[in-house]
């Protein structure tokens, strides 16, 4: 059926080509939330994003030019268009990039005092991310990665800040808001993003990844970060492989060989034909027992490099 206002949706989606011209311009550092914003707990503004994996961004030039377009689109719609425009201001939306604004569902804010209140002052070891990361957690069931977490790495102190079904923006809000300081790790392993894939594009995962590390570098100015690349999920042909592989690929670029490692060790958990074998994620995601020695292997030697240095 064709759209009942068709002049209203080209305004709309012109409004958002300016509104990313306005928004993108110019922001700024988060100052910490008096409390909980839109949607959740968190910031306001979009965290700064490292070069490496930023997206294009329009100039100056570009913002002024869009506002020039939008102001001459408005002018000419019709006294009934125009009339809708300002009954539903809310149809201008603007396009921040949502996963490196900083934002903490309201149901994981549990989890987040659980990791304030066990932190370890002197922990070794940042173990940080979202499920995948908190099962390491698990003594027992079919996700239990304790067990080979004692075997593999028990002879460091931990403090695992892996919340189940967090983002990247989740993880920026909780370094911001307590998990990020009273204590200097050696080494972080950090892996996220694949609970953002059902929201936002590649390029906007992987800025909320940099944007991960950056706070992580600021954080903890000592430490190595050893950057996992997202874990394969699904089947070999569903979008989101191909949506993880090009994330993949751009936070790639974040390895410096000094205080960033990036490290896939995707191949680990996958057949020759690129399925995932039941024994290793039973539902296509998360890791089982066998995944998480597989991960302990690929990870134990750069891992315990890192450790030493």
């Amino acid at each position: 059926m064709a759209p009942k206002h068709p002049s209203i949706v080209r305004s709309i989606r012109l409004f958002a080509v300016a509104a990313l011209a306005v928004t993108v311009v110019g922001t700024s550092f988060a100052q910490p939330p008096g409390g909980r914003g839109r949607g959740g707990f968190g910031f306001s503004q979009e965290a700064p994003v490292p070069p490496a994996v930023a997206m294009p961004r329009p100039s100056q030039e570009d913002a002024a030019r869009a506002r020039e377009i939008l102001t001459n689109m408005l002018n000419g719609l019709s006294a009934e268009d125009r009339a809708l425009l300002e009954r539903f201001p809310r149809l201008q939306i603007t396009t921040a990039n949502t996963a490196i604004v900083p934002s903490l569902s309201p149901g994981f804010i549990p989890r987040h005092r659980q990791n304030l209140e066990e932190k370890l002052p002197d922990a070794e070891l940042l173990l940080m991310g979202d499920s995948i990361t908190d099962f390491w957690r698990n003594e027992t069931g079919p996700f239990a990665g304790k067990p080979v977490l004692d075997e593999y790495f028990g002879r460091w102190k931990i403090n695992n800040f892996g919340i189940a079904g967090d983002t990247t923006q989740g993880v920026l809000y909780r370094l911001r808001a307590g998990e990020g300081e009273g204590f200097s790790p050696r080494a972080v392993m950090l892996m996220i993003g694949t609970n953002n894939t059902g929201r936002n594009t590649a390029g906007e995962i992987a800025e909320g990844v940099g944007a991960v590390v950056l706070e992580l570098q600021t954080r903890f100015p000592q430490a190595k970060i050893l950057l996992l690349g997202i874990f394969p999920r699904s089947t070999p042909d569903n979008p989101v492989r191909a949506t993880i592989a090009e994330i993949n690929s751009t936070i790639s670029r974040l390895h410096d060989g000094e205080r960033v490692h990036y490290l896939d060790i995707s191949d680990v958990f996958v057949d020759d034909s690129g399925v995932i074998p039941q024994s290793v994620m039973s539902d296509a995601l998360h890791p089982s027992a066998e995944g998480y020695r597989l991960w302990a292997e690929a990870v134990k030697e750069p891992l315990t490099a890192l450790m030493a240095q």
